[in-house]
């Protein structure tokens, strides 16, 4: 029988894992942008949404323990949630996401891609508030802008999800084709790699 993974593990636990166990699969549910800016070798890129639309695909057909991963590990926490739910029960998530996989002297490959979601989020949240503030100099109503803007960092912080980087995932520099999408999964599931996604 295989043995359970930790809840969480660090940098050095994920390298002893693979080594042990070469069958480890290390599943990155950050925007692809992100992922083409900053990955771990050999993992793959299966962005939280498209995991939410193909959990089930997944849980079914991946039999190899896994080891999630995002930006600092609150997607990553989501994405065992939705796999959880699903049935899957050999997964593990990468214990301070990358920027702890890198601090840990962690191996990455570096490209060109979009800012981290994170970095989105505050630039998208800094307008609202900038543009509520000085368009209320003109119209005074106008100040609610930045009230929402508070009011749903606020609740993002609470409740540990965002929808703020809900929305932006859905751009299209933060998404993948259906046809990549479906390569991934077959990928992922299948055991062959895809071009481009190590």
């Amino acid at each position: 029988m295989p043995h359970a993974l930790p809840t969480t593990v660090d940098a050095t636990q994920v390298r002893e894992l693979r080594d042990v166990d070469p069958r480890i699969r290390l599943i990155d549910v950050r925007a692809p942008g992100e992922f083409a800016s900053l990955h771990i070798p050999g993992s793959y890129n299966v962005p939280l949404g498209l995991l939410r639309e193909h959990r089930k695909e997944l849980t079914t057909r991946l039999g190899d323990p896994v080891v999630l991963v995002c930006a600092s590990g609150a997607r990553a926490e989501q994405a065992r949630g939705l796999m959880e739910s699903a049935g899957l029960e050999r997964l593990s998530v990468l214990h301070g996401g990358i920027a702890g996989w890198e601090q840990q002297g962690g191996e990455l490959n570096r490209g060109r891609g979009t800012w981290a979601m994170e970095r989105q989020v505050r630039l998208a949240a800094g307008l609202l508030v900038l543009t509520g503030v000085v368009a209320s100099i003109a119209y005074e109503p106008l100040k609610w802008i930045a009230g929402f803007a508070g009011a749903g960092l606020t609740f993002a912080a609470v409740s540990n999800t965002c929808a703020m980087s809900r929305a932006l995932g859905m751009l299209p520099h933060n998404r993948t084709s259906r046809t990549e999408d479906q390569s991934l999964i077959e990928a992922l599931t299948g055991g062959s790699r895809v071009e481009g996604r190590d």
